[in-house]
């Protein structure tokens, strides 16, 4: 009785597989309309000066951002599902993960993507102010503590 209990019991982690699957399609959307709206502006505008091109340029990079979040999701919904629903499912080789480590590492590569964008995007914003050093200092040292992470927990598989 316990053993089917538990058996049965992993299809619900169907919540989150659907729930991530929503918010990636949904931020994807989202962003894919919030670029073509701000591309049209842009268009209806016709006249382009260095403000509003560096502005287009940010407001890009950010897009890009909220893209890479939604792949994130994405990643997480299918990682879920190959996991506790079926393995079987086919997938690119670079999309199939083994265990639910994989799908961490997964999310923390694209953390690090995604703060690299951000500091992409403070870096093209920024108006020459005394902040942004240590804002870079910050988010090196967050990134180099994932990217170590990312380091020694391939090294534990290795071994």
């Amino acid at each position: 009785m316990l053993r089917l209990l538990f058996s049965k019991s992993r299809y619900i982690v169907i919540v989150p597989i659907v729930g991530t699957l929503i918010a990636a399609f949904g931020l994807m959307l989202y962003e894919t309309m919030a670029m073509v709206t701000a591309l049209i502006e842009i268009v209806q505008k016709g006249v382009l000066v260095q403000k509003e091109v560096k502005a287009l340029a940010v407001g890009m990079i950010e897009a890009v951002d909220i893209f890479l979040i939604a792949i994130a999701m994405y990643i997480i919904s299918v990682s879920l599902f190959t996991l506790f629903i079926d393995n079987t499912l086919p997938l690119p080789q670079w999309l199939v993960v083994p265990d639910l480590e994989a799908v961490k590492a997964s999310l923390v590569s694209v953390v690090i993507a995604v703060l690299a964008v951000l500091f992409l995007r403070a870096a093209v914003a920024w108006d020459g102010g005394p902040d942004f050093l240590g804002f870079g200092i910050a988010m090196a040292m967050v990134i180099a503590a994932l990217s170590l992470y990312l380091g020694l927990k391939g090294g534990r598989k290795k071994s």
